[in-house]
């Protein structure tokens, strides 16, 4: 991997304008050695895109699945790739494994089976998975929205008790 410890040009990009838009956040080559510190970027970087809590968990989550599955089952590395467009962050993992007749459902296996759960999961926590086969391989796309987070309000919630108390999450 070329920098992992370094921002790539560019790095956590500006203020978005336009819904065209887009901007690299970071895009990497990995392998089975570099997945852990890749993971530990893309969290940085899509905390610093603005998508922090359970949802920045869950997508961090669902990529480290994803570039797991690359790494287990299509051809030992592949690439990440974070886009902003506009309030959407995009998140691709693409691959190279030759599996051209590789079934593109997802599903839970049975509970009797090992291993075969990260596509599931991914789905699971991010609610939009795409499979896309290529001619030299696989990709498979996450999203998240920046605009759809819980939002920390002051105080108690409607008609909760008077006086106070911690901020609840609201969406």
């Amino acid at each position: 991997m070329s920098n992992l410890a370094q921002p790539d040009a560019g790095g956590t990009g500006g203020p978005m304008s336009g819904v065209g838009e887009e901007t690299c956040l970071l895009s990497e080559s990995f392998t089975a050695q570099t997945v852990t510190p890749l993971r530990h970027l893309l969290a940085a970087r899509i905390a610093a895109a603005g998508l922090t809590g359970d949802l920045a968990e869950d997508l961090v989550l669902a990529v480290h699945e994803l570039v797991t599955n690359a790494v287990l089952h299509g051809g030992g590395q592949g690439r990440l790739d974070l886009i902003r467009r506009a309030d959407l962050l995009v998140c691709e993992v693409s691959d190279h494994g030759d599996e051209p007749d590789a079934d593109l459902t997802v599903h839970l296996p049975a509970t009797t089976t090992a291993g075969g759960r990260g596509l599931w999961l991914a789905h699971q926590l991010t609610g939009a998975l795409t499979l896309t086969r290529r001619p030299d391989g696989m990709t498979a796309t996450v999203t998240a929205s920046l605009t759809d987070q819980p939002t920390v309000l002051p105080g108690p919630p409607p008609g909760g008790p008077p006086g106070g108390g911690e901020g609840l999450p609201r969406r």
